[in-house]
């Protein structure tokens, strides 16, 4: 069970209205407010269908991925290229959901528009991304 909801602030429920989290024992938990009875649902299982969601994004992209990774860095050879392509095989969704996403990089997705829409049930019914901006 995870110790933290990894998208807390960022998840609302199908009205529209901001999830809170709470955590009970050392577990944490999206709270859902169904008509005034606040539905616990374990923080785990709404992330991993979140980043499962990137995962097959990031996947479908690795390409472009990479050579945005390369630009950022200011390098372009073949060593720095493969260590990437490496470390984008080999993400583990455990590690990340035990580590945690960074607070700023959390407030960062929210400022893009970052919206993570789940039922009562905690099924990710949408999730809003934030619009790319075109390249010309």
């Amino acid at each position: 069970m995870a110790r933290q909801a990894l998208f807390a602030e960022l998840v609302y429920d199908e009205m529209g209205r901001a999830v809170k989290t709470a955590v009970i024992g050392s577990d944490a938990q999206y709270v859902v407010d169904d008509d005034g009875f606040r539905r616990h649902i374990d923080a785990e299982i709404v992330d991993r269908q979140v980043l499962s969601f990137f995962l097959q994004q990031l996947e479908a992209n690795k390409e472009i991925a990479v050579e945005q990774m390369l630009n950022m860095i200011g390098k372009d050879d073949l060593f720095t290229k493969a260590a990437i392509d490496a470390q984008l095989r080999n993400i583990d969704m455990d590690q990340i959901i035990a580590q945690g996403i960074p607070l700023q990089a959390r407030n960062m997705l929210g400022m893009f528009g970052l919206r993570i829409i789940i039922d009562i049930h905690g099924e990710v019914i949408k999730i809003d991304q934030p619009a790319s901006p075109e390249i010309e």
